[in-house]
């Protein structure tokens, strides 16, 4: 689904201008150095000498917290990278990139309501923001939020168009019983990208729902050209012929998406072409 380059979680902004001379100053330069070495265990034992030494008496000391976080995070430490925030964000509620931070690590706890609530305030800071739209639309279309994954992405599409936000539009168009809307949206992302692959599967799965079996015909070809080992064109193509009854290739297709692990085959093979033990 939609994601944010993880990197990008290092752009840190001056919190405020650090005390030279404060005793904590260096061991947080050596944490810097090391969190940027990605040495995430070493940096937290040094970020923690900061936070210890300076008592976060000194607001300038405050980065230390939301570094820590990072390291936290990169580490697949959640509760204490969202401790950490929740301290840090007491002092800098505003701040962007903690937000994003947050929405980062409720994003790897598959928590999608606070996911939600950490991209709407950091959209609330940087508002219309196309690529948290676009990640946001992702965790609506997880949630079967199907209309707000229109609107999203029809925002993001009037700004930044590309064959991902096509697709996943069409799939929202086609869950609201917008079946022309959402081919549309799937030729549209096939124009932007000729050999993007999920396009034709999507393509190919709505129209046999459709019960188009030709029209599916037309995608699946063409996805099995570009991925000729692909299970679920595979299972697809196999599944349109077989309703097209062209059963000697359709159940050819159908045995050898079975064999390559789609078990849902099994049952076509079964009921129209032979009993099959895997």
């Amino acid at each position: 689904m939609f994601r944010l380059c993880f990197p990008f979680l290092f752009t840190l902004v001056a919190l405020t201008s650090f005390a030279q001379d404060a005793k904590w100053k260096k061991y947080e330069v050596e944490a810097d150095t090391l969190m940027n070495r990605q040495d995430f265990e070493g940096a937290i034992k040094l970020y923690s000498k900061v936070i210890k030494t300076s008592k976060l008496k000194d607001k300038s000391s405050y980065g230390s917290l939301y570094k820590r976080a990072v390291c936290y995070y990169s580490r697949g430490q959640f509760d204490p990278a969202l401790a950490d925030l929740a301290t840090f964000m007491k002092e800098y509620p505003s701040l962007y990139q903690a937000h994003l931070l947050k929405a980062f690590i409720y994003r790897d706890m598959d928590d999608a309501e606070n996911q939600l609530k950490a991209l709407d305030n950091a959209l609330a800071i940087q508002p219309g923001d196309p690529g948290l739209i676009k990640w946001r639309s992702g965790v609506y279309l997880q949630e079967g939020e199907y209309e707000k994954v229109k609107e999203d992405l029809q925002y993001v599409k009037a700004i930044q168009d590309d064959p991902e936000v096509e697709m996943y539009l069409g799939f929202a168009y086609y869950n609201l019983q917008q079946a022309d809307s959402a081919f549309i949206s799937l030729n549209k992302a096939i124009e932007l990208e000729p050999t993007y692959l999920p396009a034709y599967l999507y393509g190919g799965s709505f129209s046999l729902q459709e019960a188009d079996h030709e029209r599916a015909l037309k995608y699946l070809d063409v996805a099995l050209k570009l991925d000729p080992e692909n299970v679920n064109a595979q299972f697809y193509k196999g599944v349109a012929l077989v309703e097209l009854d062209r059963l000697e290739e359709g159940c050819r297709f159908l045995a050898k998406a079975f064999y390559n692990g789609e078990d849902d085959a099994g049952g076509y093979l079964k009921e129209r072409c032979y009993t099959l033990d895997k």
